[in-house]
């Protein structure tokens, strides 16, 4: 850190809709590379699910605190111009387009980031409120030298409570040792009602006699389809397609 030059939260920042768009965009830029090298490399061929947001979110807290060298990396990596630009939008999906609306009858939502530092290593004070104010993450100072397994379990715990008993053991044994530095962590927990729950019932499904080729060179038809007459938007990109309904 530089204490010359301290980074502030997103909060006490000013931002206009266009600056938003940018920063949306440049976060879905992001998102559909990684996915891209994901489809080509160790999920070729195979289903894969995973959230971008997680990683886009973690890589900019880790920016947050380099300097140098080491953070133009980052920031070309996640197609930023600077730092207060990552802290802003992580302050803007955080605040308003990721908040709970269950309370107002809205879909269950939550958006939880941790980090857990080695008291050894003190993290600077502009860090520790931009992580705590932009991102809302719950900060915990920890002894991984002395104890390294309690602070799995707590890091597991916290992560079950977040996902609301879905991820139990996110952190394997030995999966933190005395020589482990810092943890982050994100979970994204997501529940909801569909909005048109009649089109998954028996009488919207239809068979149709399109072929399927399957993945060992089979092929299948007769597959039950969802019917709808609501207008969906599709966009190719290079190896793969997404679907907005």
């Amino acid at each position: 850190m530089d204490p010359e030059n301290p980074i502030e939260p997103a909060s006490k920042k000013r931002k206009t809709t266009t600056d938003l768009k940018q920063w949306i965009t440049n976060q879905t830029n992001v998102g559909l590379e990684i996915t891209k090298q994901l489809l080509q490399t160790e999920f070729k061929n195979t289903n894969m699910v995973y959230s971008p947001l997680s990683i886009h979110i973690v890589l900019s807290i880790v920016a947050a605190g380099k300097r140098g060298s080491d953070l133009d990396g980052f920031l070309s990596f996640l197609k930023s111009k600077s730092v207060d630009d990552l802290n802003s939008l992580a302050y803007y999906l955080t605040t308003s387009v990721l908040a709970d609306q269950s309370a107002k009858g809205g879909p269950c939502l939550n958006l939880a980031v941790g980090l857990w530092a080695d008291q050894s290593e003190p993290l600077d004070d502009s860090y520790k409120e931009v992580v705590c104010e932009s991102y809302k993450a719950a900060l915990e100072l920890v002894d991984f030298k002395a104890n390294p397994d309690k602070v799995r379990v707590e890091v597991n715990s916290w992560v079950e409570k977040m996902t609301k008993g879905l991820i139990t053991n996110i952190l394997s044994p030995n999966a933190v040792t005395n020589r482990t530095r810092r943890i982050f962590a994100n979970a994204l927990y997501f529940k909801a009602s569909w909005d048109e729950r009649y089109k998954f019932y028996e009488p919207y499904t239809k068979k149709e006699d399109h072929e399927f080729h399957l993945l060992n060179g089979d092929s299948i038809k007769g597959v039950p389809y969802m019917t709808s007459s609501d207008s969906h938007f599709m966009k190719a990109f290079d190896g793969f397609k997404v679907l907005k309904s």
